[in-house]
């Protein structure tokens, strides 16, 4: 029998267009967008599935939506009797996908977890002015040489490495100069690319730390349980389950490294996962997966035919 962990995408795998199948195929999906948007006080979901792209985009925008089709899928697949709690040893998330897989898993209510993320990409917009910071991905190079890169071009600036997203494949993080220093430093390394990431605000590093600041009250304000399967934190790469240490955790993880390769690792190595689920928006975990553990099994839910493909998959 399979060992599965459920996974959530980060910022980056919206698109126009996503969760309008889920919406229109199940009543369960249409439930969720309904509650998002009421939670919100906005039409969400009319962005989502006919944009336009630039609203989107927004950090505040994309951040609930990429949660809101997750969530869809992960009530769907409930509905028709894969539950989280009975298929899967652990969940983890991509940055603001750890809100998603701890919604997921019970902790946070749908309505707190859409406003959480809000605040959350409020905060984090705001923390730095637009164009004063920068994020970077460096292909090519391993976790150590993209350190030693952002060390290199800091000089004096905030400059660190934000993604540990798969071998060969960093993102660094900070002040705009320091990342264009960056780029060129990485390709005199080595770097196969040094390529400018298309945000608009540098993420995890500790530019951040006012919205780590926004995030501690809001996280202080709403009520939490503990998950019922443990969270493989990105600042850890360890699993979690206490409440208190969950909200603590994410926290830090607003100026924190998401140690993806560690996490993934941990799964298939310590946890005894043999089959990654990407629920939600998107494949770009999936694809990482295969890079991080090549022998264990890997797929993306994002749509009705992937959901009756899962079941399929648990069932035989």
């Amino acid at each position: 029998m399979a060992r599965y962990a459920f996974t959530f995408p980060g910022q980056g795998s919206q698109a126009v267009g996503m969760g309008r199948d889920l919406a229109d195929a199940f009543p369960e999906a249409r439930a969720v967008f309904e509650e998002v948007d009421d939670a919100l006080g906005q039409k969400l979901s009319a962005i989502m599935f006919d944009g336009p792209e630039d609203e989107l985009r927004l950090t505040e925008n994309a951040q609930p939506a990429l949660m809101a089709v997750s969530l869809a899928v992960v009530r769907v697949l409930a509905s028709q009797g894969v539950s989280l709690a009975d298929h899967a040893r652990y969940v983890a998330g991509h940055s603001l996908g750890e809100y998603s897989a701890l919604c997921a898993a019970g902790t946070f209510s749908l309505a707190d977890t859409a406003r959480l993320l809000r605040t959350r990409g409020q905060a984090m917009q705001k923390a730095v002015p637009v164009g004063h910071g920068a994020m970077a991905a460096l292909i090519g190079l391993d976790l150590d040489a993209a350190r030693e890169v952002a060390e290199e071009a800091g000089q004096g600036e905030v400059c660190s490495v934000a993604n540990d997203n798969a071998p060969g494949q960093v993102v660094i993080s900070g002040a705009h100069a320091a990342i264009e220093r960056a780029l060129d430093i990485a390709k005199s390394k080595g770097a196969k690319r040094a390529l400018p990431l298309p945000v608009s605000a540098p993420f995890h590093c500790s530019l951040m730390q006012p919205a780590a600041e926004a995030m501690e009250v809001a996280l202080g304000e709403v009520a939490m349980k503990s998950p019922v399967v443990p969270l493989v934190s990105n600042v850890l790469a360890a699993p979690i389950s206490d409440a208190a240490e969950i909200r603590r955790r994410l926290v830090e993880q607003v100026t924190g490294v998401v140690r993806w390769t560690e996490s993934i690792t941990w799964l298939v190595q310590e946890g005894g996962v043999d089959t990654l689920v990407e629920l939600g928006s998107g494949k770009v975990l999936t694809g990482l997966a295969k890079r991080i553990a090549p022998d264990a099994r890997a797929n993306a839910v994002g749509t009705p035919a992937d959901i009756d493909a899962l079941i399929a998959q648990i069932q035989a």
